[in-house]
């Protein structure tokens, strides 16, 4: 099975997912996705010999979803790994629950449009939570409304700001991530 990461920013949950599936015989990373130019996962990708797919606004939204060149990959399963645009229904409709996100923080608070990053932990904060933490789902065709596949959480300490929450949620992410991809892919 080949894998598509979608990422848009440094690509650290990308990194912890390709070397999680280094060894595997039977899952391969196969293909980068991202629509930021500068972005860092796009060193990671060359750093690991994957193949990059850079993506524009128009074609996403109003073309073909990049469906071609999901299919020409020979893609069977795509994870968003801090992807920040929502994801067109041409892509989901070829990928029937085959797309799974990972947010930071529990569902169904703090998700929907605006709701990614620095956004979410400052909104934690500011609620006065005493825990956060992630919550992998699939993707449908609205912000962080499919079904949840898996939570973990953290505890809000007095102290914490956003930053801290982060430094927490990155933890989280990097822990389970790789492995829950694995879980899903196993059921197909």
């Amino acid at each position: 099975m080949n894998i598509a990461i979608f990422a848009s920013g440094a690509g650290s949950n990308a990194q912890k997912i390709i070397e999680h599936f280094r060894e595997n015989k039977t899952i391969h990373v196969g293909l980068i996705v991202c629509n930021k130019p500068g972005a860092g996962v796009l060193k990671i990708a060359a750093d690991n010999a994957i193949p990059v797919l850079l993506i524009e606004k128009e074609r996403f939204f109003r073309g073909d979803a990049y469906v071609p060149e999901m299919n020409l990959h020979e893609i069977g399963f795509i994870v968003l790994a801090g992807f920040l645009w929502k994801i067109p229904d041409a892509l989901i409709r070829a990928f029937p629950n085959k797309i799974i996100n990972i947010h930071p923080a529990l569902l169904p608070k703090y998700g929907g449009k605006g709701m990614y990053g620095m956004h979410v932990h400052e909104a934690v904060i500011a609620s006065g939570d005493t825990e956060s933490g992630i919550t992998i789902h699939y993707v449908n065709e609205k912000y962080d409304d499919g079904e949840a596949i898996f939570q973990a959480t953290c505890t809000i300490e007095p102290i914490d700001t956003p930053e801290l929450l982060a430094q927490k949620i990155h933890r989280l992410e990097h822990q389970y991530f790789p492995a829950i991809v694995e879980k899903c892919i196993e059921k197909l």
